[in-house]
């Protein structure tokens, strides 16, 4: 460890949310400061949604998911995932 590291109280988040993006932990910590650790049993938050699709939309991810041999709400995930990451490297352009 170089350096003691602290949080000092803040008033809102807005000042937590400055003070975290601005740190940088390499001021206080090395390497071989940290262990490995392990998860197993932490999930992403879900919610269950309704979303009305014409047929055919989900008629077409259900054949897709059947070739790739995955459940098609899975894949209706993956495909807005990639949509929202494509919308974001276009953002950024």
């Amino acid at each position: 460890m170089k350096k003691k590291f602290t949080v000092p109280k803040l008033k809102n988040k807005k000042k937590e949310f400055e003070f975290f993006s601005n740190l940088d932990l390499s001021e206080y910590f090395e390497k071989n400061d940290f262990i490995p650790v392990s998860f197993p049993n932490l999930r992403h938050s879900t919610r269950s949604i309704s979303l009305r699709l014409p047929e055919y939309i989900l008629s077409g991810v259900k054949e897709r998911a059947n070739v790739l041999d995955m459940p098609y709400q899975a894949l209706m995930k993956r495909y807005i995932a990639d949509g929202m990451r494509r919308d974001r490297v276009i953002d950024r352009e």
